[in-house]
């Protein structure tokens, strides 16, 4: 228990060190309606997706949650440290191989938005 808490401080830590070096955190909240019979795919293919978003030097997050109301309907949340690094997120061999190449031909919809985070 006590090793897992150090952790989550740590983790929160790292994250207010990059907040602090760059005002302009990038949060995005993808929202994709899936094909009928195609959530199991996409899935899988997302979790290759989702290994290598994390290795990215300006990912502060990804995660990939489902609809409770709609088991087709999945929402990633994922933060970058700024735009520039959402767009080379967006530019990686992978992300337009394996999301634009595989995964958006499986989606009815597909809904994004940028989010920039608001500090009380």
């Amino acid at each position: 228990m006590k090793v897992s808490i150090i952790l989550v401080l740590k983790l929160k830590n790292n994250y207010k060190n990059i907040q602090m070096k760059n005002h302009n955190p990038v949060h995005v909240f993808a929202t994709w309606k899936v094909k009928e019979g195609q959530v199991e795919n996409v899935l899988n293919i997302l979790k290759t997706v989702h290994d290598e978003s994390i290795k990215e030097k300006e990912n502060l997050f990804y995660k990939i949650h489902q609809a409770n109301s709609d088991a087709n309907t999945i929402i990633l949340y994922e933060g970058y440290s700024n735009e520039a690094a959402v767009a080379e997120h967006r530019n990686a061999s992978y992300f337009q191989e394996l999301v634009l190449g595989k995964i958006v031909p499986l989606l009815e919809n597909r809904e994004i938005v940028l989010a920039t985070p608001i500090n009380y």
